[in-house]
């Protein structure tokens, strides 16, 4: 009687450690003078505060602030193209940017990496794209796991999620508590679709529009994989620009990571119920890969706004006072802003006319 194997069953222990053996090298790259090497241990060893005291924070209060998100079918769209490096950047972007909304500083990451078999290749373009994100989140990856689950997921596909810490102190959260009549909206743009509504994407364009992922896209002058791949935006440094500039509990009143449920939705559950928000639709561009998912799928303007964030990452309520000169800050650190909308006595609505 033939004698089972872990191999035979669909994974293979040496491949496994060629695998593990590629990635020190990408991690340590993130690495902070607050992590502690624990080579070979069973956790990730990250200080509070930095020992030298010229970096010292010296918290008062500090409050811990964790995240955590996915990439969605956008990883099936990463499959069909057979392009790896850029959906470890999406699943950082959407951990980070969630923890920026409270005031966050981001501190370390983790992911969880699931395949059907271990290929080291795929796992190295993986662990790529999620160390370039931390270097763009500003945090260090101190921990992670793969699993190789035969059966659950076929060859070639892949799923990843992924987790963030933050501090913050207690005296500067940000909760939205602080929104009031007469706050200025703000909006930064995103890069794209970001990781949100792609199961509605992939059924648009590879199932009704037929396309293929190497298919050229003229009005949008690329490829439809360079348009679907294009990695969501981080807003870490920008954001950490503003908030180490002012005293936020004073300026920045509310943060919202536009995601799915869009822009409306989003701002929605940060505001109190005693204000509304009215947005301006001409007050900002729309990517153009909007409109062209859009008119491919017939799909209704109501629906686009709900499913996806039409052009804005980030929304921000800040005092009327001070927004021109964070405008300016956030211009100045590199990302598009645009005022989008006011504040005014209400319900906890939204309204985009």
């Amino acid at each position: 009687m033939a004698k089972a194997t872990y191999k035979d069953a669909g994974v293979d222990l040496d491949v496994y450690a060629e695998s593990m053996s590629r990635l020190p090298k990408l991690v340590k790259r993130t690495y902070s003078p607050r992590v502690m090497q624990l080579d070979g241990g069973f956790a990730g060893l990250f200080r509070l505060d930095f020992a030298n005291k010229l970096f010292a924070r010296n918290y008062e209060d500090p409050v811990l602030i964790s995240c955590t998100d996915g990439v969605g079918t956008k990883l099936k769209v990463a499959v069909e193209a057979n392009r790896h490096h850029t959906v470890g950047i999406d699943l950082v972007a959407m951990c980070v940017n969630d923890a920026i909304c409270c005031g966050a500083e981001p501190l370390f990451f983790l992911d969880y990496v699931a395949m059907g078999k271990d290929d080291p290749n795929l796992l190295e373009q993986i662990v790529t794209g999620i160390t370039e994100g931390c270097l763009q989140g500003d945090s260090a990856l101190i921990g992670g796991e793969t699993a190789i689950m035969p059966d659950i997921y076929q060859k070639g596909d892949y799923d990843m999620a992924g987790f963030c810490v933050g501090v913050a102190e207690s005296k500067n959260l940000i909760d939205g508590s602080a929104i009031e009549d007469g706050d200025v909206v703000l909006g930064i743009a995103s890069s794209g679709l970001h990781s949100n509504g792609y199961s509605l994407v992939r059924k648009v364009v590879f199932e009704i529009a037929g396309l293929s992922a190497d298919d050229y896209v003229e009005e949008l002058g690329m490829t439809v994989a360079d348009a679907l791949l294009e990695p969501t935006k981080i807003y870490v440094q920008p954001m950490r620009k503003v908030f180490t500039h002012y005293k936020v509990k004073n300026v920045v009143h509310g943060i919202a990571h536009i995601t799915g449920g869009g822009l409306a939705e989003n701002l929605e559950r940060i505001l109190p119920k005693n204000v509304d928000v009215t947005l301006d639709r001409s007050s900002w561009p729309v990517p153009k890969v909007f409109s062209w998912i859009q008119r491919l799928g017939e799909i209704e303007p109501s629906e686009m706004d709900r499913v996806f964030n039409m052009g804005l990452g980030i929304a921000m309520c800040v005092s009327s006072y001070y927004a021109n000169h964070v405008k300016a800050i956030l211009e100045e650190a590199g990302v598009d802003v645009f005022e989008i909308g006011k504040v005014s006595a209400g319900s906890g609505k939204v309204t985009v006319s």
